[in-house]
């Protein structure tokens, strides 16, 4: 059995047959072929897989492609505009937030979540705000720090 879906993602619509059990995170990385989506974990503790499914963030390791239809994913290929990096990609470039780079695209996403209803985090709250997401690289400190430089040069509005 197969179910038609239609699913945005970053601005372009992707309409395709899939069977019912296809976790979205399978959809954007083998049907879309945007890889930036990662799995880690394949039980949704590590974030690595987080997107922004109408704005909101998600882990699309918990989420069938067919709950997804009719709604609009942002993945974080789709945060650059015209070639250039949004506010947080380059806070956690310019700060050394990463290094393998493996987890950043659900780190940049928490961030974002985080912002979006706290849009001036103390350091503790960032910590909290990232709870659910694994680094196995660096130890946070500069995580929080980008996500601290996001913040002031957003000035609230994340």
């Amino acid at each position: 059995m197969t179910l038609p879906v239609t699913i945005t993602v970053n601005g372009r619509p992707h309409e395709r047959v899939v069977e019912p059990r296809l976790l979205l995170v399978h959809f954007l990385r083998d049907v879309v072929g945007l890889t930036g989506t990662k799995i880690g974990c394949d039980t949704s503790q590590c974030g690595s897989c987080t997107v922004l499914l109408d704005g909101t963030a998600i882990k699309s390791c918990t989420c069938l492609a067919v709950q997804a239809d009719g709604s609009s994913i942002t993945t974080i290929e789709g945060l650059a505009t015209e070639g250039r990096l949004n506010a947080l990609q380059d806070a956690f470039w310019s700060k050394h937030g990463l290094q393998c780079g493996f987890c950043t695209p659900g780190m940049v996403f928490a961030a974002h979540e985080l912002l979006r209803v706290h849009p001036q985090p103390s350091a503790e709250e960032i910590r909290h705000g990232l709870e659910g997401n694994m680094c196995r690289c660096t130890g946070y400190q500069n995580i929080v720090r980008a996500i601290e430089h996001a913040a002031a040069s957003l000035g609230g509005n994340a």
